[in-house]
Order: C-alpha cells, then sequence, then structure tokens
C-alpha cells in the first residue's frame, strides 16, 4: 500500500510578509493585520545574517504582558533569530514532527537555493496535509 506524499510546498502561504528589524511592534502589528498573517519574517541585515521571526505569542509574550509600549519597542528586540526553516520537498510529516520535537508553531520555507519562498504552520500542514489525502 502506498501512501501519497505531500510536500510542504504544496501546504505553504506563499503569501506572507518581510519587514525590517526597525520596524516597531505597532507597525508590525498593523502589517499582521493587513496581511491576515500571524507571522512575519524579518530581513537579512547582510548577507552574513540570518532571517528573523516575529508570532502574535512573541508579542503577547513580550510586549503586551510586559506592559511595554508598541510605538516604543522595534521587532529586533522581541524577534527568534535565527528561525529554523524547512525544506520545500520535505514531506508535511516529518515537517509535523519537527516542529513537535522543536516546539516550533511557523517556519519559513525554502528552496534548494535557500530562498524563503513561503511560511508553513500547523493550520497548513492538518488541514491541507490531512484533507488533501
Amino acid at each position: 500500500m502506498s501512501t501519497k506524499i505531500i510536500r510542504v510546498q504544496d501546504v505553504m502561504k506563499r503569501q506572507f510578509m518581510v519587514i525590517s528589524g526597525m520596524t516597531t511592534v505597532k507597525d508590525a502589528l498593523i502589517a499582521m493585520k493587513e496581511s491576515n498573517s500571524s507571522a512575519l519574517i524579518i530581513e537579512k541585515r547582510n548577507d552574513d545574517d540570518e532571517y528573523g521571526m516575529v508570532l502574535f505569542a512573541d508579542i503577547a509574550k513580550k510586549v503586551l504582558a510586559q506592559d511595554r509600549a508598541p510605538e516604543r519597542v522595534n521587532v529586533f528586540e522581541i524577534m527568534t533569530k535565527p528561525v529554523v526553516s524547512v525544506h520545500d520537498k520535505m514531506d508535511v510529516r516529518y515537517c509535523a514532527r519537527l516542529f513537535d520535537n522543536l516546539g516550533l508553531s511557523y517556519a519559513p520555507v525554502v528552496d534548494a537555493d535557500e530562498k524563503i519562498t513561503g511560511i508553513v504552520g500547523y493550520r497548513g500542514l492538518v488541514m491541507q496535509g490531512i484533507l488533501a489525502e
């Protein structure tokens, strides 16, 4: 019996935003609302740098819970960096295991050239990974 392989590229969200680390949390929230996204990629400062990521959870834990002013906090202060990325050809079952093992909820998706081509989260893995079968 053969199981159809569903790849991360089949379930990832292709529309994602990349912002500067100097963006304020308030402006990042506005961007998240406008793009209907729960995660933003933080751009590299140079070729030797790594991408970062900021999630609603980061904002809740590091800004809201600590009573910090979102217009006075830059995303570089609260982002996760470096981020764990997944390859677009990865089987969604292994991606789900990786998320569980590392405590992730989102990850940038990279192609063979290590260029970010999308973002994947549990919702895409479950809804499209299971229902597509």
